[in-house]
């Protein structure tokens, strides 16, 4: 009976979840300078899924639907996706300090995108770079893990911290170079995280490696349960360890990949939601994965909405995830004594 009742709370926090990241949605499109209530944004939403006019006024319609609204949707994808991979490596490293950039995925990505702005003019080659050297810094992390000739998980945070220092001394060279009018604080600002900038195209560039990273560690994540308790007793439950591994590597990375190619890097999510997560729902990756993607999407959109409503200018997503995500840790700390992990 204790069990049933357990599971059916799950649920019920489940359901919870699922509806929270649209009313976070809906929120974050209101708020801001020009203001739009709930319902001209629930009106402005019907009119662009329908094409039927719904009497609202073409500067309100074009504010929600071409601005506002895929900035909340890319807010969700990129707190989900940054969330999930950190749970995923956390609960694969048995490591609750670790985060979705452990292996070196942030560090290539703000290289591809410094080399791509120190190379091109066009913006355009700018998530696409990030994107693949993203990737890159990954699979030379996993490569170099695996020179020691095993498969365990301290060779692979190892070989991590290698390439993110390898990549961290490449990124310094070319601000080195970058010019320091145009180029070096084009630079600055893309590391330091924003959702200012991204279009409409990126959604497809960036959503497709996302979408199957998140559906890969869905499918996984009994997989993360097993491999979470060491390679010993995974081996002895019949589990392939190197290649599910690589498989969870594989996906974690698209989805960060995927995410920081259109946000710049941002800290704190992937190591601060995984923990909320546990608070709320425990330590079963089968649970844990998709409490992640509604509260690492709500994250976002709270931290973004902060970021361009706070003052005047815009504030990088980074600076306000970390003065958010801090202190939150440090309650979270407190609050569990260490023991949400």
């Amino acid at each position: 009976m204790t069990h049933a009742m357990t599971t059916q709370r799950k649920i019920a926090t489940i359901i919870l979840l699922a509806v929270l990241p649209c009313l976070f949605l809906i929120a974050s499109v209101c708020i801001g300078r020009y203001s739009v209530s709930v319902s001209e944004v629930l009106l402005c939403i019907r009119q662009w899924l329908t094409g039927i006019p719904a009497g609202v006024s073409s500067e309100t319609y074009a504010v929600v639907t071409q601005i506002r609204l895929p900035r909340a949707f890319f807010g969700i994808m990129v707190g989900a996706a940054l969330s999930v991979s950190g749970a995923a490596f956390q609960g694969l490293f048995r490591n609750p300090l670790v985060s979705s950039g452990i292996l070196g995925v942030s560090s290539g990505a703000g290289f591809g995108a410094a080399l791509s702005i120190l190379l091109f003019s066009s913006v355009l080659f700018t998530p696409i770079f990030a994107f693949v050297f993203g990737v890159v810094a990954v699979v030379l992390s996993y490569i170099v893990g695996k020179l020691a000739g095993t498969n365990t998980s301290i060779t692979l945070v190892l070989g991590g911290t290698i390439i993110q220092s390898i990549f961290g001394a490449l990124l310094s060279l070319v601000k080195y170079v970058a010019d320091t009018d145009t180029q070096l604080p084009s630079i600055t600002f893309w590391m330091m995280g924003s959702l200012a900038s991204t279009r409409t195209a990126d959604l497809l560039l960036a959503g497709i490696p996302i979408l199957v990273g998140i559906l890969g560690l869905l499918l996984m994540r009994w997989r993360i349960n097993v491999l979470s308790m060491g390679d010993r007793e995974a081996r002895t439950l019949g589990l392939h360890v190197g290649a599910n591994k690589a498989a969870v590597i594989s996906f974690a990375t698209l989805a960060t990949a995927g995410a920081v190619s259109i946000s710049g890097v941002v800290g704190w999510i992937g190591l601060v939601v995984p923990h909320m997560g546990r608070m709320l729902i425990g330590n079963d990756n089968r649970w844990l994965i998709p409490t992640c993607i509604s509260l690492g999407g709500c994250f976002a959109l709270a931290v973004d909405t902060i970021c361009r409503t706070l003052v005047g200018t815009e504030i990088p997503l980074s600076v306000v995830s970390a003065l958010v995500g801090g202190p939150f840790f440090i309650y979270l700390l407190k609050k569990t004594k260490g023991g949400s992990w």
